[in-house]
């Protein structure tokens, strides 16, 4: 939406200390606190649609006027059709083709935004009534909101304070304190209950006292009205799973995208034998994987062509958006190393680190794995969908490449359903061959590798020598360090248990 970093958690503190100052009882404020956070989780709602309607920016043509008179509202509204810095006569065209639309799908993209934001709201854990109050918030206390839904007193007491804090929070940015009390004052009564906005005008000082040199995120979560809200077991997953979906609402494109990698990556985990554990961790990472696209403007999205250099380096940013949004809550930073690389390959030529070889993690190669074969499969701007077996053979020959861990990919067609193609391994090495250097990396003797094998001893040191001979290496670490470069590593519950130390 272009607002600065840590504006909604701004506008959650304004609206707390409304709250507060009100005087309003524990389950008003307990409202209040979780509506405010989410009173943006709809942004991402037709937004496909806002891209084809739009060519400047809401955030600075319409937000400052929202809450202001018809006249200014409408004025705001034809500022943002036509594209900045477009010549007049070109702007004056874009204008008037666009309007008729624009029109069009008002109402119907504000009653969706509202319902999407209740729905979400649900399915992210808040509280039964919060959901419910997320009807209301395009509304206005005259009654002349966009929706004409509730008037006055209708609009339930904790969103008439979200409306003014929202308000009050954005004129602050825009503005400066003196700016946003003169416009909540004349808004008073209008837009904005007036008790409400005179708590704003008497105590500015204080309501709007916001520190810029630090974090707003710990004075937030100590606002949270006792007992804090904890989500457990499936509660977290859907929670997660309404993250993702928030996500792909970007783009008609990618709906579903972050439910499938993530039920995709969690059936290839259970391939490989890794434990229960790390597969929840593995669906959980792929449930939020994209939560960077929000970051990225819908346009570029939606755009049939080549994307240029700035749409491109945009979009290898979107990981690492992805890492800074998990990496807030300690929780959900530990699914950033596997959600944060999805995009990155063996060879080092992803994004948007470039890390390569032993700096991929298993969960991460699955992930990444499962993440382009499901995206092979589904239709983007520029391209129709992969027919399933035109996208198995399209990652295979990207892992016979170097750029996927072959047991990752074949785990992840297994679980797909499809054939696994033969897998070109490094330096022509046979499966066995392969797999026995794998094990090596984890530290097995070649005893240990023989019984896990169920060959002779004999049998498997010759698989050793003959793999060092293609490799160009004598010593295990040197075998055990182009094993995690290449991607051999075996990764699953290894039969035989835990290695002993060698002395």
């Amino acid at each position: 939406m272009g607002f600065p970093f840590e504006h909604g958690l701004h506008t959650t503190l304004i609206a707390m200390r409304l709250a507060n100052k009100l005087g309003i009882d524990r389950q008003s404020a307990s409202q209040t606190y979780y509506a405010c956070l989410l009173s943006h989780a709809s942004c991402t709602t037709e937004a496909h649609v806002a891209a084809e309607v739009w060519g400047g920016s809401l955030t600075t043509n319409v937000n400052p006027v929202m809450y202001g008179s018809a006249r200014e509202v409408l004025t705001g509204m034809l500022r943002a059709l036509p594209d900045p810095g477009s010549p007049a006569l070109v702007r004056a065209v874009q204008t008037a083709r666009r309007l008729p639309r624009m029109v069009r799908v008002e109402r119907p993209a504000l009653t969706a935004a509202c319902e999407v934001a209740g729905l979400l709201a649900e399915q992210l854990g808040a509280p039964p009534s919060v959901p419910a109050l997320l009807a209301h918030l395009t509304e206005r206390w005259d009654g002349k909101g966009p929706l004409r839904r509730a008037k006055g007193e209708q609009i339930p007491l904790p969103m008439r304070i979200v409306h003014v804090a929202t308000d009050a929070a954005f004129q602050r940015l825009v503005g400066g304190v003196d700016h946003a009390v003169r416009l909540v004052r004349e808004r008073a009564d209008h837009a904005f209950d007036p008790e409400v906005a005179a708590c704003v005008v008497e105590g500015a000082g204080e309501i709007l006292a916001l520190d810029e040199s630090a974090s707003a995120w710990e004075e937030v979560l100590a606002l949270e009205p006792p007992p804090p809200l904890v989500l457990e077991a499936e509660a977290i997953d859907r929670a997660l799973a309404a993250m993702g979906n928030f996500a792909d609402l970007t783009s008609p494109y990618l709906a579903g995208h972050a439910a499938g990698v993530a039920e995709l990556a969690a059936a290839a985990a259970q391939h490989c034998r890794i434990d229960a554990v790390g597969v929840t961790a593995i669906r959980r990472a792929g449930l939020v994987h994209d939560l960077g696209r929000v970051a990225v403007h819908p346009r570029i999205w939606q755009k049939p062509g080549p994307l240029s250099a700035d749409e491109w380096e945009q979009v290898r940013l979107h990981p690492y958006q992805t890492e800074r949004v998990l990496s807030r809550s300690p929780f959900l930073a530990a699914l950033a190393p596997i959600a944060g690389v999805h995009h990155e390959r063996l060879d080092g030529s992803g994004y948007h680190r470039g890390c390569a070889g032993a700096a991929l993690t298993m969960p991460a190669r699955l992930l990444a794995a499962a993440d382009a074969y499901h995206a092979m499969t589904e239709p983007r701007p520029r391209r129709q969908a992969l027919a399933p077996e035109q996208a198995a053979k399209t990652l295979g020959q990207e892992a016979s490449l170097g750029r996927f861990d072959p047991d990752a990919v074949a785990a992840v067609l297994q679980a797909a359903g499809q054939r696994v193609p033969r897998l070109a391994r490094p330096a022509g090495l046979t499966e066995r061959e392969a797999e026995v250097i794998g094990m090596l990396a984890r530290g097995l003797q070649t005893k240990q590798v023989a019984r896990a094998l169920g060959i002779s001893i004999k049998t498997a040191d010759r698989h050793i020598q003959n793999a060092y001979g293609k490799l160009g290496v004598s010593t295990r670490a040197a075998a055990a360090l182009l094993a995690m470069e290449h991607g051999l590593v075996a990764w699953g519950e290894l039969p035989i248990g835990r290695p002993k130390a060698r002395s």
